[in-house]
């Protein structure tokens, strides 16, 4: 259900589970948490779908078992987070619930011009992920997460690149292509001078309080 290339310098992982929304068993999760944590020694990483949905969140009986709040979406988001290299989040379609964490903790995101964006976590009664309303925030400010979070609204592609939540919108026959073009420079380039790059673009901490 999760297609993994490992081969030369770029990764991609693949949700294929397109009959089911490409919703998440806690087993994908798993695999796709494990194929990150391994991805430390890629130049570049590209997490994508199959079908007309990149992802629909958690899997409806899992989720009701327990998997709406499991630590493994923490897993899977810090370990995309920390990867050294260009991380894309290639959208094919429709983002939903919580596989929103994966694609905010990706560097870009690029997406198809029919892919929406909704996180109805409130409305099905659960906080979000710890990490997912700061890096929501982090790319479109608070108000626009609370509009998302809070709100219930459903995000066109169009409102999603103004309002910053991804960064380009492509052609559905030119998604794969334009995120591999994104990785090109980076591949090319020396390692240490990429991972030098994407630390200096990291945003600053936070002043330590008075005591």
């Amino acid at each position: 259900m999760i297609d993994f290339d490992r081969e030369g310098p770029v990764w991609v992982a693949t949700i294929n589970r397109p009959d089911k929304a490409n919703s998440l068993t806690h087993e994908m999760l798993v695999a796709l948490a494990e194929f990150m944590e391994d991805a430390q020694a890629a130049r570049a990483v590209i997490l994508t779908g199959t079908g007309k949905v990149f992802s629909a969140g958690a899997d409806l009986d899992e989720a009701r078992a327990g998997l709406a709040v499991s630590d493994i979406w923490e897993r899977l988001s810090g370990a995309i987070a920390a990867l050294p290299g260009l991380s894309i989040c290639a959208l094919n379609g429709t983002l939903a619930g919580g596989a929103m964490g994966m694609a905010l903790a990706c560097d870009l995101r690029i997406c198809v011009p029919g892919a929406k964006f909704f996180y109805p976590v409130m409305k099905l009664g659960f906080l979000p992920q710890p990490s997912d309303p700061a890096r929501m925030a982090a790319l479109i400010g608070p108000a626009r997460s609370k509009l998302i979070l809070m709100g219930g609204q459903k995000i066109t592609a169009q409102e999603a690149l103004t309002f910053g939540l991804v960064d380009r919108i492509v052609p559905a026959d030119e998604l794969m292509q334009s995120a591999r073009d994104i990785v090109a420079d980076t591949v090319a380039a020396t390692p240490e001078i990429a991972t030098g790059i994407k630390a200096m673009c990291a945003p600053p901490e936070p002043p330590a309080e008075m005591p």
